[in-house]
Order: structure tokens, then sequence, then C-alpha cells
């Protein structure tokens, strides 16, 4: 039997976080980096347009000329793009053959915005499981990326909440996501450390217990033997 579970952008982004207890609410409070992202509400385009016209005109961009006087309304529709998820539908199958070894799904390709300069930073996930009593429908490891990246982000956020949303919806035997990425607000501004990449990991159940299948699960993304300092494991 097909199983679907939808999680749509109205909704909470994480499905784990539907039942929180009051415990639960002040330990997310107290721990940021946990925190996860709520979807937006609603859009005010026009409300946008203004702001960034009055936010160009503020750092002295002068807008009374052809090229940038439709610029506000550009830049508030391309957030509102970025920022726009659409409904997330996971669709499981009974795993009737018993399959029992990893499935990765490698340099999936995503791009969102830094919460914290709102400037893109993009890259490429690799994101698997190893299967218990259902599977997941190959597409949806993709989807599962382009869903919690479509908002203001962080990395480590975003590696989390695609982990921990497919160990929640799939229960798997153990899961895992690696997400390698360009950060512009660190190569357009301040250090700017051109062609630096930062790479964060989320493992759990027996990909986290298991060094073996943590090792498996880091060899088949193709990260195993890299230069893996700036992992940031969570």
């Amino acid at each position: 039997m097909t199983h679907e579970l939808t999680l749509d952008p109205a909704d909470v982004a994480h499905r784990a976080n539907a039942d929180l207890t009051l415990a639960d609410e002040a330990e997310l409070a107290l721990s940021p980096e946990l925190a996860v992202a709520k979807d937006a509400v609603g859009v005010d385009l026009p409300a946008a347009e203004r702001a960034a016209a009055q936010f160009l005109a503020a750092l002295g961009v002068r807008l009374d000329r052809e090229g940038l006087s439709e610029t506000p309304a550009r830049m508030a529709r391309a957030y509102a793009e970025l920022f726009a998820p659409e409904p997330l539908r996971l669709t499981t199958f009974p795993n009737a053959e018993g399959y029992s070894e990893l499935v990765i799904a490698r340099r999936i390709p995503f791009r969102t915005v830094c919460e914290h300069h709102l400037l893109p930073f993009s890259g490429v996930a690799h994101v698997g499981y190893l299967p218990g009593e259902r599977i997941l429908g190959l597409s949806k490891l993709a989807r599962l990326v382009e869903y919690f990246a479509a908002r203001p982000q962080t990395q480590e956020r975003l590696t989390k909440q695609v982990a921990d949303s497919l160990f929640e919806c799939v229960s798997p035997v153990g899961a895992g996501a690696i997400l390698e990425a360009e950060h512009t607000c660190m190569t357009l501004r301040g250090v700017r450390a051109v062609g630096s990449m930062t790479v964060t990991s989320t493992l759990l159940g027996s990909l986290r217990e298991d060094p073996q299948a943590r090792s498996e699960f880091f060899a088949i993304a193709g990260v195993a033997g890299r230069d893996l300092a700036g992992v940031a494991a969570r």
C-alpha cells in the first residue's frame, strides 16, 4: 500500500515539532541552533516593493533612471520566489523485497538565502537512508531539500531539517544528509574567501551509531577521504 504524507507551507515546517510539549518548546527557545523555521503566512508584494525602494534609497542608490526604476519590484518578486515552498508530499511504498542497503541521492543542487545577511548560498546535498519497512519515492529526497531551502536558512539548520524529516516520516533504520555550499556572505563581503566551501552533516540512527555504516555513507556520498575539517556534524 502506498502512503503519502503532505507537508503544507501553511503548517509548521517540521512534522516532528507538530506535538511539542511545553518542555520541548522551552528547550527550542534556549537552543536557537535547533529551532525550526516556520513557513511564511503570506506575501504582500506591494509592501515589499515599497520597502525595497526605501532600502535602496537609504543606501544612496538612485532609482530615477530606466535601468533601476523597476528594481524594487524585481527584488520583491525575487525574494517572494525564493521564500515560497510548494507543498511537499512524501510518497512511501512497502519495502516488499526487504532491501537493506543504503539509498543515497548524490549532488542534489540547492539554493537558499542566509538568514543573517539575506545573501544567497548554494551547493549540493547528499541525502540518503537505510530502509526499514518502507521505502521513499526517489524524487522526494530532492523535494525535501527544495522544500526546506525555500526560506531564510542557516546551513546547519537546513541539514538537520532534511535529515530529521526523512528519519521521522519514513522511519528508516538510519538517515543522513550532507550539504556542501558556497556562501556569498563570506565570498562577496567580509573575509571574501572566494572558493571556500562549508560542509555540514547530520546522521541519525544506525548511520550515527555504527562507525562502519557512517563511513559507508560518507564514502558513497563522495566526501570520504577529502578534507573534512570543516564538517559540522549535528
